[in-house]
């Protein structure tokens, strides 16, 4: 699936709001939701892309692949 070099998100954390606060990638790293934006923009990572809101801020969101199972809000919570 893609570029076998590229990281994959496997989990992620989340606030007391439900909103996306850090990514833990396929090869153990921890990224902060800054972190892990750069990392997304600069291709790095697969299965993810990068849009900009309606507030302006950019946000990550999966690929849209028809699949829910891997949609981030999907992936298992880490500590």
């Amino acid at each position: 699936m893609g570029n076998p070099g590229r990281e994959t998100f496997i989990a992620v954390q989340k606030n007391g709001d439900g909103d996306l606060t850090a990514f833990k990638t396929s090869t153990g790293r921890v990224l902060k939701y800054d972190e892990a934006l750069q990392e997304v923009k600069a291709g790095a990572i697969a299965g993810v892309n990068v849009f900009k809101g309606r507030d302006g801020e950019m946000y990550i969101r999966g690929d849209a692949d028809g699949d829910p199972s891997n949609n981030l809000d999907n992936l298992p919570r880490f500590e």
